[in-house]
């Protein structure tokens, strides 16, 4: 790479064999006659959406104080150090996944649509949020979007009250005809992040072979800070010791699973066998593809509806769709609580990270937005009102923080998506079932 006193471009890689380096936002790439007058470098926004199904417990989940954000429930105590970055909105409704199934609810979180009762290939929804921000903001991307899960098999047929297994397998679509699939392998959204060049196996191989990605371009980075100033220094070396991380996590655990001699057929190698570590894995690799701009759209299902994943971590033993089940059971509701608070405790780590990261004249949270919740209320029912919803982070797009709102009525969740699309500058007249935006729930004036 050749370094000038021009302004580096936005778009700034390092390269070495098979692989490619992102750079996070630099001071050093806006034009010099800016540099001077020590405008920080302008940041890009971003949009992420974090799924979790079969609802949660409305008890244990809303806040009881409102216009402000008071005293956080029990299900969302975790986000307490980020509580002046929160909206929690109370009364959002998805009438779209009606009559009322799991499988609509993973299928209208992103579409606010219809989809088609079907259990063949003539499946039929709708272009979700998240794509129509990625037509806009992915333009100037390595990818687009990224659609990350973290279940690693793919179940095919009919999932649920006739419908395709389709619906629940995908959040994102960008055409109504069209799913995207997501990846829960962190090896491999790794190497789709930071890999270049040849097949997938021939990528793998490559990365097997070498100690370190950030060993085949250590002489370009050596190189790139000889011409930075002291702050893009820090920003380059604690990029570069988050991916080393991730890596050394990785190997990690593709040391622990080749050490196990017991078959493992629903964790591939190189998955950290805990719930929170496999998490906590798949977090970190957004924030990363985030801060280098490799993508500045994401969505993330914590887990799939119907999931009978345990949680022994906090204490439950059963399966999680069946104990959805709950029948106004105080003990099984208690313990739907405990898997709602687990999932916050792990998505407020993220977006404590976020809000640590530098991103221009502000953190990578300021300029990021992101809407974590559930396309079902009451799991028992399987009804699609109440939805626990909210939003983190997104000040520097307009987004005000530290609230609770609370519609007197049900509200199209439409409505936020719409909104939240405006935030980023994406614009559209309407989205889903959609009759109008929240604007003044925001600052008047968007990114």
């Amino acid at each position: 790479m050749i370094i000038t006193k021009k302004a580096l471009p936005r778009r700034t890689f390092l390269k070495g064999a098979q692989a490619t380096l992102a750079l996070p936002l630099l001071d050093a790439m806006i034009p010099a006659a800016t540099a001077l007058e020590k405008t920080p470098a302008k940041p890009v926004p971003r949009l992420g959406f974090v799924f979790i199904p079969m609802g949660c417990d409305h008890s244990r989940w809303t806040p009881q104080d409102a216009p402000e954000l008071g005293e956080l429930s029990p299900i969302l105590s975790p986000l307490e150090p980020v509580k002046d970055d929160l909206i929690v909105f109370t009364n959002f409704e998805l009438k779209n996944a009606y009559p009322g199934t799991h499988s609509t609810s993973n299928a209208a979180f992103l579409s606010a649509a219809f989809a088609k009762h079907t259990e063949s290939s003539d499946y039929h929804l709708g272009t979700t949020v998240d794509q129509h921000a990625a037509r806009q903001l992915g333009k100037e991307t390595q990818l687009p979007s990224l659609e990350l899960s973290m279940d690693l098999l793919q179940t095919v047929g009919q999932c649920n009250n006739g419908y395709a297994c389709v619906y629940q397998n995908n959040l994102s679509w960008s055409s109504p005809t069209t799913p995207l699939p997501s990846e829960a392998h962190p090896r491999t959204v790794f190497e789709r992040l930071f890999g270049e060049g040849g097949s997938v196996d021939e990528r793998r191989a490559a990365l097997r072979e070498r100690a370190s990605l950030l060993d085949w371009v250590r002489e370009d980075i050596t190189r790139l800070k000889m011409k930075l100033g002291k702050a893009d220094r820090v920003r380059v070396d604690n990029y570069l010791t988050s991916i080393r991380e991730v890596e050394r996590r990785i190997q990690r655990a593709e040391a622990g699973a080749a050490d196990n001699p017991l078959p493992d057929l629903d964790r591939p190698t190189g998955v950290p066998a805990a719930y929170a570590d496999h998490a906590r894995l798949m977090f970190d690799l957004q924030l990363l593809a985030l801060q280098g701009d490799i993508t500045r759209v994401v969505t993330f299902q914590l887990a799939r509806e119907l999931s009978g994943r345990t949680y022994p971590e906090v204490g439950v033993p059963d399966p999680h769709h069946p104990l959805s089940h709950h029948g106004n059971d105080p003990e099984k509701v208690e313990k739907i609580s405990r898997i709602n608070k687990f999932h916050v405790s792990l998505f407020a780590e993220y977006v404590e990270k976020l809000k640590a990261t530098a991103d221009g004249d502000g953190s990578l949270l300021d300029h990021t937005v992101l809407l974590y919740g559930s396309g079902m209320g009451n799991p028992s029912t399987h009804d699609h009102d109440n939805l626990p919803i909210l939003v983190a982070g997104g000040a520097a797009c307009g987004v005000r923080g530290g609230r609770h709102v609370k519609y007197e009525q049900g509200t199209p969740l439409a409505n936020l998506h719409l909104t939240l699309l405006d935030r980023v500058g994406v614009y559209l007249d309407a989205f889903g079932d959609s009759n109008g935006k929240v604007e003044d729930l925001f600052d008047a004036v968007p990114v």
